[in-house]
């Protein structure tokens, strides 16, 4: 006798067939809800062999297939195309003795959007028509894949799902667990042919889908950042480009990217996988001059900084090995402040080597978070290195080179400590985590300080001083940089590199860079460019300009779009009734009074050739407007040439004449238009005359006057490499790396 009840019960589990119910994976946005990432339709090609044999067309199938799904139009190729299609079209099953049912074809045709699908559709239906067959074992399968509407923009930060639907790099993988949902599946009771049986339990669980991120990129600026690096990238020709842009007083990423890069779309299709690294965290590197803010800040903190102090520029004798400035003859005897504008080595050895010594120097390097991992919320950071062991370690640190290697982001959260204030902030990527389906916010990131590693008048003198590096024009190593209306706080670095399996650095090769942030008075952005071997073709001046100019495009766009304005209003640069009280710089060196008129919106001309202002023109305490061009004497007036007066108004050359003691006769009125001069009597005859409508209108207040001073030999537009010295220890190689291991050694240089 044959148990019934258990025939029906093993039958019913033979027939239940599930269905998965694919969850959705959570999208991930920018700031203002744009989206970066998203599931998006997909259809996959599967193919039956069984049927394609039955019906005799297995070679018009691998060829109409191997047609539409090639990307190369090289013979040989399609052939080999070809060939991979008839292989799947008649693939048997693992017993070898019939056909399989389904075979999904991949690579070339997984995951194909709408487009393809359409064109892959069209094929099908002209080939049951031409075959007379309802089913011709081609077909396309519906499901989800990953979609990023903006190809290649953000993709060190996005990274990727692969065909597989593995999480791969960037925010994909490191926040997978909160973007994957949970599948859900529907069972019902099928009979053999596959007909659901009636009146049968439907058994239902729904899938969960991911939740949802929202980002601190502004999509528009990544935009303006990706943009500017491209440029440059076909300008210069360099190895790779970075360029981050934050909020200096919140640490959030406003934009990351680095070039060479990839579409996450099609992310197979790369030069080498030197095309996924992240450059601005994942590789290391010595940072040069740009590593001076950590020297400069700690003397400022200590009271070890006088900006009017002197000192002997040129070489600066150290165990081990002499520091040199760039310009090895030096500029004799300096002070601080044109050191600093003039990115003197030697002036910064003497402050950390000599001032701070090892110990302090070490911890403002630790404090300033150098030598460990930000925690920014991405793959493969790597924390640099401070290593300093012998003396010529410890004063090649105080510029940045040696045995001191760092990255980009490091450095970025140095200088927004500057500009913040004194606090260093953790950066991140990451504002808020949603509910797919509510929207409701799940958990939420915000600002976290991490130490408060200067005072906040430390951190606020630090930065004027980085502004003058900007708006001085004549010395200042950044003045690229310079933004009409805006002022600008930064520093450049211009640094050779060690080739890999060299002690020496090169001569040729260099790693330029420029960080930096706006407005001084109110920091809202801060950008980093950093420029890995461009093509400068020898010449090391060019320097200056790369990554300055790429810093400035990417500012001035991101200053506009954020309606940030001017510090300084067209109205307010153009208006004479503007008023400055005009402070009293005299006694101090030229440098310095400049960078101090500088700081109120005035600019000055100087007259003599000595190193200090003797006497000034306004006097001190008198209001002036800011087109009012001031005068420094750096000898005693009386006995300075007489300037040209030309295009000065008659009461400002009688007043100029009155500072230098020199007898003006006038004849007619308005302005200077001819002037013959007799030194002898020390007499200067001007004759005058009212602009014309067409002169008003062209003229300009601010340049109605020539600067007499002459300083032409340091005038450069570049930065000047330093000395190359034999690398001490064994070679460190090139910046190309996401360990610890291998990072890249630079010799710092820098310009006039």
């Amino acid at each position: 006798m044959v148990e019934a009840s258990w025939l029906q019960s093993e039958a019913e589990i033979r027939w239940k067939q599930s269905e998965v119910l694919r969850a959705q994976r959570g999208s991930i946005y920018d700031r203002n809800g744009k989206v970066l990432a998203e599931d998006s339709a997909a259809y996959t090609v599967a193919v039956d062999p069984q049927i394609i044999n039955e019906r005799g067309i297995e070679k018009i199938v691998a060829k109409g297939l191997a047609d539409l799904l090639g990307e190369s139009d090289d013979p040989s190729e399609k052939l080999k195309l070809e060939q991979k299609m008839m292989e799947l079209v008649t693939r048997k099953r693992s017993d070898g003795t019939r056909f399989a049912r389904e075979v999904i074809v991949r690579s070339e045709g997984y995951r194909l959007d709408a487009d393809r699908k359409e064109e892959l559709e069209q094929f099908i239906e002209d080939l049951k028509k031409k075959t007379e067959f309802n089913s011709v074992g081609v077909y396309l399968k519906e499901e989800q894949k990953r979609y990023y509407p903006n190809n290649r923009l953000a993709s060190h930060l996005l990274g990727y799902l692969s065909q597989e639907g593995e999480a791969v790099g960037g925010i994909e993988m490191m926040f997978n667990e909160q973007l994957t949902g949970t599948d859900g599946d529907i069972t019902r009771k099928k009979d053999r042919r596959g007909v659901e049986l009636p009146d049968s339990k439907v058994s239902f669980t729904p899938p969960v889908d991911g939740n949802d991120l929202e980002l601190t990129i502004d999509q528009n600026i990544q935009f303006y950042t990706e943009t500017a690096l491209r440029q440059a990238y076909d300008r210069w020709k360099p190895k790779n480009l970075t360029a981050i842009a934050v909020d200096p007083k919140t640490m959030e990423i406003l934009s990351m990217a680095s070039i060479p890069d990839f579409n996450p779309n099609r992310y197979w299709e790369v030069n080498g996988q030197s095309d996924f690294i992240n450059h601005a965290i994942s590789s290391q590197y010595e940072p040069g001059s740009t590593f001076k803010l950590v020297t400069l800040a700690g003397a400022i903190e200590e009271g070890l900084f006088d900006p009017e102090a002197w000192f002997q520029s040129g070489t600066l004798q150290v165990p081990g090995a002499p520091v040199h400035d760039h310009n090895r003859a030096g500029w004799g005897s300096i002070t601080y402040m044109e050191g600093l504008l003039r990115s003197s080595n030697v002036a910064f050895a003497k402050l950390g080597y000599e001032g701070l010594k090892k110990d302090r120097l070490q911890d403002y390097i630790d404090r300033f978070g150098f030598g460990q991992k930000t925690g920014i919320e991405l793959p493969n950071e790597v924390s640099g290195k401070i290593h300093m062991q012998y003396p010529s370690d410890i004063a090649r640190a105080t510029f940045g080179q040696g045995q001191v290697t760092v990255t980009a982001l490091q450095q970025v959260t140095a200088y927004a400590a500057v500009a913040n204030e004194g606090k260093l902030m953790k950066p991140y990527l990451v504002r808020n985590i949603r509910d797919r389906e509510t929207q409701e916010v799940v958990q939420s990131f915000g600002p976290q300080e991490v130490a408060q590693v200067v005072s906040p008048e430390t951190a606020k003198e630090t930065g004027l001083y980085l502004e003058q590096t900007v708006a001085n024009q004549e010395l200042g190593t950044g003045r690229i940089a310079y933004i009409d209306g805006y002022r600008v706080a930064g520093k450049s670095g211009t640094a050779n590199i060690v080739p890999e399996g060299s002690r020496e650095y090169s001569r040729d090769t260099w790693l330029v860079s420029f960080i930096g942030y706006a407005p001084v008075d109110n920091p809202q952005v801060l950008i980093a460019v950093l420029v890995n071997q461009p093509d400068l073709k020898g010449n090391y001046q060019l320097g200056g300009e790369v990554a300055t100019s790429v810093f400035r495009e990417i500012m001035t766009q991101t200053l506009s779009y954020l309606n940030i304005p001017p510090s300084i209003s067209p109205s307010e640069r153009s208006d004479q009734s503007s008023a400055r009280v005009m402070p009293d710089i005299t006694g101090i060196s030229v440098e310095n009074a400049k960078a101090r008129l500088s700081q109120v919106g005035l600019q000055a001309s100087t007259l003599g050739e000595g190193s200090k202002v003797t006497a000034q023109y306004p006097a001190a305490g008198l209001d002036v407007s800011t087109s009012q061009q001031v005068y420094l004497a750096t000898s005693d007036p009386s006995k300075l040439p007489i300037p040209d007066l030309k295009g000065k108004s008659m009461r400002e050359a009688m007043e100029i004449c009155s500072f230098l003691e020199v007898q003006c006769v006038t004849k007619g009125q308005g302005y200077v238009k001819e002037q013959s001069n007799d030194t002898s009597a020390r007499k200067a005859q001007l004759q005058l005359r009212p602009l014309t409508a067409e002169e008003e209108a062209a003229s300009d207040p601010d340049e109605s006057s020539e600067d007499s001073s002459e300083d032409s030999s340091e005038n450069s537009e570049g930065e000047a490499p330093d000395e190359e010295v034999e690398h001490e220890g064994e070679a460190e190689g090139q910046a190309e790396t996401d360990s610890d291991e291998t990072p890249e050694s630079n010799q710092d240089e820098e310009s006039s």
